[in-house]
């Protein structure tokens, strides 16, 4: 780009130079925000370097010229990428490796782990009330900044944390955690969508499913030996540190948030209207296109629901409680349905839902996550009180799900350019249901090898499938809908896992119960109750293969967005 006029003052010229603004520079010097190393000289902040030295702008400035440096690069999306998932990793280290220092929590706070339990299930709720809500700002206001949001939010959250005096702000702090989750979990994802076409973007969706997986594994083999000499708490003072340094680096190398501008559409067809999208800021009414009562309703049906499943095996599935919270769920979502289907801006709009490419990937999210967390939570059981395995062995046994996980995911990613989403997502299904099918028919002499095997399929079947299911879903939205697109899914993915956790161990405890082995241990007459369980998530894992069989395959070869007639 050159100077408008060709000239301009040059270092030691009579009078000050004008330092330009960030948000409305020179015409002049315009391309110097775009090319920081243009002007080596310095002249573009000031002759004299005084006015320069003390202009409060000047981190403004940096980022601006770090992003700028960056956007030169034909590997930025990639940099981006790489600043995205550090912050992931950041955040998810300590999801795992918490439940490790549970009976220490226990004993510090003089409490019971039906209290601490809270400790995992309040994140999970917190996430089902604010996904939605989360999902939709990012779209209306921009993911970079909800994305920064979310790593503040973590950072008050490690910090609340690590100085609990109590019990009570300690899961005050584990909640936090979840709402934070929630921001930048849709904020990832939406931000990778948007740098990445529709034809890369199964890769990055790879590497983000890598570390999504991988970050747990890797908390519990750093994490555990934290806590074990150190303690518990300087777990969440590391945890901050990497925050503040994620923070650091996704505020000065992601560029001017990218938004999805969005207004209240003042048409009769109430339609979305849409910005250019890349630098364009919301409209001062934008809050105006908030679905408040899509956002809140569909988190209520959500939070109840898995009231529902979290307290029902404690108080009884005939208790008051869940009683009521069965009949909330279906009030609101009643009243969600209804909503979208009358309100010019919902928060799904309702032609999603006729998309076989946007349901079916989320129905295969949801019945596949409800087998695989399910078996994930029976494994270790059936290991200790079936086959007689110590904590120690299996807990090495275990990583090996999550290790092939975290492996199979960049490399599905990558794959599935070559094969197609479809094919990709069909293959993962069906590895997640053999994996079941495999864990339902141990004999009582079975080998460690089958079991390995088992859970190497699991792992498999997960990475394999959901970089691809994400990826499809995201081609059927429009751009100014990613951060919706992404809270769906992430909730569909919550819901299975929580429901097949809670299900399938109440109904092992049940069937072990109405046997009268409640109190036995180590014994092979307990495998009944298991191989019952492992088949019901069976059942839910084959209702995933049927989803996925019905996605429609991707064209490839070309940059156009499928029409929405077609993708119906």
């Amino acid at each position: 780009m050159s100077f408008a006029d060709g000239t301009y003052p040059a270092a030691g010229r009579a009078g000050p130079s004008r330092v330009p603004s960030v948000e409305n520079p020179p015409p002049d010097r315009r391309d110097l925000l775009l090319d920081p190393l243009a002007d080596p000289g310095g002249a573009a902040l000031g002759a004299s370097g005084a006015e320069a030295s003390v202009d409060p702008r000047w981190p403004v400035l940096l980022r601006q010229r770090v992003a700028a440096r960056a956007e030169r690069s034909p590997r930025y999306r990639w940099w981006s990428l790489a600043a995205l998932l550090a912050g992931l990793l950041s955040l998810n280290i300590t999801f795992t490796v918490f439940v490790v220092a549970l009976p220490t929590v226990r004993g510090d706070f003089h409490t019971n782990f039906s209290v601490l339990t809270w400790a995992s299930t309040g994140p999970l709720l917190a996430f089902g009330v604010a996904a939605p809500f989360f999902g939709k700002a990012g779209d209306l206001f921009g993911h970079r900044r909800l994305y920064l949001f979310g790593l503040v939010g973590a950072m008050v959250s490690a910090v609340v944390t690590a100085t609990a005096p109590d019990v009570g702000v300690l899961l005050v702090g584990r909640a936090l955690d979840g709402v934070q989750g929630a921001a930048t979990g849709t904020a990832s994802m939406a931000l990778i969508l948007q740098l990445f076409d529709r034809e890369e973007r199964v890769k990055a969706l790879g590497w983000w499913t890598l570390v999504g997986a991988g970050g747990p594994v890797l908390g519990v083999t750093l994490g555990s030996p934290v806590i074990q000499y150190l303690g518990w708490r300087d777990l969440f003072w590391g945890q901050l540190v990497l925050l503040v340094i994620a923070a650091l680096v996704v505020a000065l190398l992601l560029p001017s948030p990218r938004r999805a501008h969005v207004e209240q559409s003042v048409e009769a067809s109430g339609a979305l209207s849409r910005g250019s999208g890349r630098l364009a800021r919301p409209d001062r009414n934008a809050w105006e296109g908030m679905d408040w009562v899509g956002s809140w309703s569909l988190a209520g049906t959500v939070t109840a629901a898995m009231l529902v499943l979290s307290i029902g095996p404690i108080d009884g599935w005939e208790s008051i409680g869940v009683i009521l919270c069965a009949a909330s769920a279906v009030l609101l979502a009643g009243l969600f349905v209804w909503r979208e289907l009358t309100f010019a801006t919902p928060l799904i709009p309702t032609r999603y839902w006729r998309r076989r490419n946007f349901m079916f990937p989320l129905g295969m999210q949801g019945f596949s996550s409800f087998a695989y967390f399910g078996g994930f939570f029976l494994f270790p059981l059936l290991m200790e009180q079936v086959y007689g395995y110590s904590v120690s062995e299996v807990g090495f046994v275990s990583v090996a799900r999550p290790l092939v996980f975290a492996i199979s995911s960049p490399i599905a990613g990558y794959m599935a350019v070559r094969t197609g989403e479809r094919s990709a997502t069909v293959v993962g299904a069906t590895a997640v249901l053999a994996s079941m099918l495999v864990f339902a028919t141990l004999g009582p002499t079975s080998g460690l090898g089958i079991m390995v095997l088992a859970l190497a399929l699991s792992g498999l079947g997960m990475g394999v499938a959901l970089p691809s299911t994400a990826s499809t879903m995201a081609n059927q939205v429009d751009v100014a809908e990613y951060g919706v697109m992404s809270a769906a899914q992430l909730m569909a993915t919550q819901v299975g896992e929580v429901a097949g956790i809670q299900v399938v161990l109440t109904l092992q405890e049940s069937l072990a119960r109405h046997a009268g082995l409640e109190n036995v241990h180590h014994s092979t007459r307990l495998l009944h109750s298991f191989q019952v369980g492992f088949w019901v998530a069976a059942v839910m894992a084959a209702a995933g293969v049927a989803c996925a069989t019905f996605m429609r395959p991707l064209a490839r070869g070309t940059r156009a967005r499928v029409d929405a007639g077609a993708a119906g």
